[in-house]
């Protein structure tokens, strides 16, 4: 089975970029929170969070299609794969989530952009980001944009969750890890 370890060690070979690694994250740790929501292998799931946008920084204009082969050439299993290129579902292939694991890759991508935006508007970054906050900012669709509220509303929907319940736990998740993803605040 993947470990973080492993996925931090290929992710590392394609992803340079901060933002980039941060993202890789923030997805890690809000999979690590949905596998335990789940009761599954939260490790595992954190895993497959890691490398979730493997072949993006160097080809952007054709994500998860230099994915597939480098991972299995790397010893990742066809389900790890699989997972991760559910994420692009409907955006850049038909690869349908069909397991929790894939839908809440397909949900959480987009929504810890959100979270995060929220995080570091606030003096004590996510340590005291409540629910009520969040959802204001995930309502105002010129907050954080270019995170598609859609995609996140559809894998809700598809996880058969309200939004407000994945991203609380997500927001749980991902503030265990605030010092690492450098979302402590200004007064953290």
């Amino acid at each position: 089975m993947l470990t973080l370890e492993r996925a931090t060690e290929l992710n590392a070979t394609m992803v340079t970029e901060e933002h980039l690694i941060l993202h890789a994250r923030n997805v890690c740790y809000a999979m690590g929170a949905m596998a335990k929501h789940f009761g599954e292998d939260a490790e595992h799931w954190q895993a497959v969070g890691m490398l979730h946008d493997y072949d993006y920084e160097k080809h952007p204009d054709e994500h998860l299609q230099h994915t597939k082969e480098p991972l299995l050439a790397a010893g990742v299993s066809e389900e790890d794969v699989r997972a991760i290129l559910s994420h692009g579902y409907g955006i850049v292939n038909d690869v349908l989530p069909e397991t929790n694991m894939e839908k809440s890759l397909f949900t959480v991508d987009e929504l810890t952009g959100i979270i995060q935006a929220c995080a570091r508007m606030r003096p004590r970054g996510i340590t005291d980001l409540e629910i009520k906050s969040f959802m204001k900012k995930f309502k105002d669709k010129k907050f954080a944009a270019k995170c598609s509220r859609e995609t996140i509303l559809q894998g809700c929907e598809m996880l058969g969750m309200d939004v407000r319940d994945v991203a609380e736990i997500c927001i749980e998740g991902m503030k265990e890890h605030a010092a690492e993803i450098g979302l402590l605040g200004s007064e953290g």
